[in-house]
């Protein structure tokens, strides 16, 4: 059985009346989940819209509700984390995560950080324990297989590619997806975009081929 969590950050629409304005990574994670769902029951699927339905940001008061024991939490506390216990949920119970997202001022988009925000969250998904010194934070969840999807406008972010000390993007979403309980990482990448030329092409073209062959490869797993 495969639990599937699809999160799309891009603020645009898969497909638009301007093609030029479809989604990049938006039909690239389409594309890997129709690989895979040709080959393997998907049993349970959850899909998350962030770019254009965001989850809100958090505030004082839901922070004061998450460090509130649940016994005294009062039933505005409790409304105030409904949407992040959800979120939890579907990532607790997925096996496999999808995570596509364009590149913004060189990181991720404020939308794909409210909903991070939303699901790293004390005694939910990693705990603090200060008996472990300088690494308090222990994460709850494991054993599951992120698939990350990007398109950026330039290119070279990949470690050891020419833009690799602006890249914020995927090394921000590697650092985080610990907390979802993440133990292997897929990366597929659309780069060039803002150029305009052969090289976007066939990135994009690569981009679609490595999606469909990594659908395949994750469900004969």
């Amino acid at each position: 059985m495969t639990t599937l969590l699809h999160v799309d950050a891009s603020v645009r629409a898969v497909k638009n009346d301007n093609p030029a304005h479809d989604s990049i990574s938006k039909n690239i994670a389409k594309h890997f989940i129709d690989s895979f769902a040709k080959h393997q029951v998907i049993d349970e699927y959850f899909y998350r819209d962030v770019g254009v339905n965001p989850p809100p940001f958090i505030t004082q008061d839901w922070i004061g509700a998450v460090f509130t024991p649940d016994d005294k939490k009062t039933a505005e506390q409790q409304q105030l984390l409904a949407l992040s216990d959800t979120l939890i949920a579907e990532i607790s119970a997925a096996d496999i995560i999808v995570i596509s997202s364009p590149m913004y001022n060189y990181g991720m988009p404020a939308q794909l950080k409210a909903w991070f925000d939303q699901v790293i969250r004390i005694n939910q998904t990693f705990d603090f324990d200060l008996a472990r010194g300088d690494f308090p934070l222990q994460p709850l969840l494991g054993g599951k297989t992120l698939v990350v999807i990007t398109s950026t406008g330039e290119f070279g972010f990949e470690q050891g590619g020419i833009r690799e000390h602006i890249s914020h993007l995927v090394p921000h979403l590697r650092t985080l997806s610990k907390y979802l309980g993440v133990s292997t990482i897929h990366e597929i990448a659309s780069e060039y975009q803002e150029f305009a030329d052969v090289r976007h092409q066939l990135s994009l073209d690569n981009a679609y081929s490595q999606a469909a062959a990594l659908g395949l490869q994750l469900s004969n797993q």
